[in-house]
């Protein structure tokens, strides 16, 4: 039982810290080779990559806050939700693989977000997709991250449901 959490943990804690160095290597580059509001084409107008401080969460949201206001809501609150789903993923016995990688992917999206807003007061957002009717916000790998970690929890959520469908069909 011993052997098997701290495998948990080693994985886990490989994701997580593969998560956050990707997020702060890819904004590192970006923060030198890119001025303020730079558009840059990768691939046409589809993928775009132009740099944009965000004082506040996703889309801006709380960039009014006051200074206090924002530590409390986008640092201390997000980094003991992060802890928190940190021990969830190591003392529960039955979070499956997916879930794992899943919560680490959020884990680690949610460090390199966390990271930037104590160290640079904002959160250095780069990239934008625009394809047929999709259009994102301006947006980071931590937050590649997240989404990721959230459609992997999902995807485990829908197996787990079309197992149940297929046992209670085999079970008639």
């Amino acid at each position: 039982m011993k052997v098997k959490r701290l495998i948990k943990i080693f994985v886990s804690l490989i994701i997580i810290f593969g998560n956050i160095s990707c997020d702060q290597i890819t904004k590192e580059k970006v923060r030198k080779e890119i001025s303020e509001n730079e558009t840059v084409k990768v691939i046409g107008d589809n993928f775009i990559l132009t740099k944009v401080e965000n004082t506040g969460a996703a889309l801006s949201l709380g960039e009014n806050l006051t200074p206090n206001l924002k530590i409390i809501f986008l640092q201390a609150l997000p980094l003991l939700v992060l802890l928190f789903m940190f021990i969830y993923i190591v003392k529960e016995n039955k979070v499956s693989k997916l879930n794992l990688i899943g919560f680490s992917f959020i884990i680690g999206g949610g460090i390199g977000n966390i990271y930037d807003r104590i160290v640079f007061n904002s959160v250095t957002d780069f990239m934008y997709l625009e394809y047929g009717f999709l259009h994102t916000g301006i947006f980071n790998m931590a937050d590649v991250s997240v989404v990721v970690g959230s459609l992997l929890i999902l995807l485990n959520s829908i197996i787990l449901e079309w197992k149940k469908h297929q046992f209670k069909k085999a079970s008639l």
